[in-house]
């Protein structure tokens, strides 16, 4: 696999959301899982011994895990660049002083400039006040910040979103379907036709109970579990060069700038950005009427 790049950390799999697409199928009822703190250090600690060189916390909703703050601080302290991955519908002081700090930037995903059609998707009212503010709040204090417009609903007003989000001074905005894991599920069976195809190449995912997968969507794939095999091990084993082969490459995501780092916000690989159509209305709109059925 060569070196590991970039690491999702899936501390929780709690969430205030109930999203009707959610890949991890998370909600209020979700637990912290079997990770504690000090092997979340651990891992940090591994991650950046073996030479990664960014991490992103997500969950679920990351910032409802109590240690996230300490988790970051720790990240930055070993070097690691910082995302988190945030629904932002409940922002404290503490950590809007944790999303201040250099290094550390966010995202989050959003459906639709209508309050109705956006809460219909989360499961929550409020939500989309609640995270509308919250992204002009990050935007006031100058936190980098993309926002991934997710097409879940015929008649979803994703076009509108786009404009609203530029309107509140967002510019780094990415599109994506509806991805059939989880509750996403709709017609068919969670398989790699779901992938980007660049999963396990430089990067892996971690679940808050310490088992890793080649990616978050491919969640059916485990590979290890960092809590009984570290994880330099688990990232030279067989078993990643074995999903590796099994995964392919379906959708022949577009190549790296050997300058990006290859990190998912620049590569077309994360969970709001399909492969080539990244940060533009110009490329994400012909993907959108394309695969709006």
């Amino acid at each position: 696999m060569g070196t590991l790049r970039f690491i999702w950390a899936e501390i929780t799999s709690r969430c205030q959301l109930t999203c009707t697409h959610c890949y991890a199928e998370s909600g209020p009822f979700g637990t912290q899982g079997t990770m504690s703190r000090d092997d979340w250090r651990r891992l940090i600690d591994d991650a950046a011994e073996i030479g990664t060189q960014m991490i992103q916390f997500i969950g679920s909703e990351p910032t409802l895990h109590p240690a996230l703050p300490d988790l970051v601080g720790h990240a930055l302290d070993s070097g690691l660049e910082i995302e988190v991955f945030t629904n932002l519908v409940r922002v404290t002081s503490r950590m809007w002083e944790t999303f201040s700090r250099p290094q550390v930037r966010l995202a989050t995903s959003y459906y639709a400039d209508d309050a109705g059609q956006h809460e219909a998707i989360t499961g929550r009212r409020g939500s989309h006040a609640r995270t509308k503010a919250n992204i002009a709040e990050a935007v006031r204090r100058s936190i980098p910040l993309r926002v991934g417009l997710i097409h879940v609903a015929e008649g979803q007003r994703v076009r509108q979103a786009w404009q609203e989000l530029v309107d509140l001074g967002v510019t780094d905005i990415g599109m994506d379907r509806i991805r059939q894991v989880g509750r996403g599920v709709r017609d068919r069976v969670a398989d790699v036709s779901q992938l980007c195809g660049a999963c396990a190449q430089g990067r892996v995912a971690v679940a808050s109970n310490g088992e890793v997968w080649p990616c978050v969507f491919a969640r059916w794939m485990p590979i290890g579990n960092v809590r009984v095999t570290p994880l330099a091990d688990i990232v030279t084993d067989s078993a990643l060069t074995m999903a590796q082969e099994k995964i392919g490459n379906p959708s022949k995501p577009q190549k790296c700038d050997p300058q990006s780092r290859c990190d998912p916000s620049k590569s077309g690989c994360n969970p709001d950005c399909p492969p080539g159509y990244h940060a533009s209305p110009k490329k994400c709109w012909p993907y959108y009427y394309d695969h709006r059925k």
